[in-house]
């Protein structure tokens, strides 16, 4: 799936991708991403991700920066 990366909060490494389409956005933690750094990402980025059922919902994984 795609998205876009909508809040990060850096102090605890996780953040909220948003997708077209669907209201509820998805949470990613630091250990989620993949070829990039946490310090590296931004809001706005376009990524691409798997989602999985985490244990308060779905949560993207394998997180790249398109």
């Amino acid at each position: 799936m795609n998205g876009t990366i909508k809040t990060l909060v850096r102090d605890r490494k996780f953040g909220f991708i948003s997708r077209e389409g669907v209201e509820k956005d998805l949470f990613f933690h630091s250990a989620d991403l993949s070829g990039v750094e946490f310090d590296d990402v931004k809001e706005g980025d376009k990524v691409a991700f798997e989602v999985v059922e985490g244990p308060k919902g779905p949560a993207a994984k394998n997180v790249t920066r398109e």
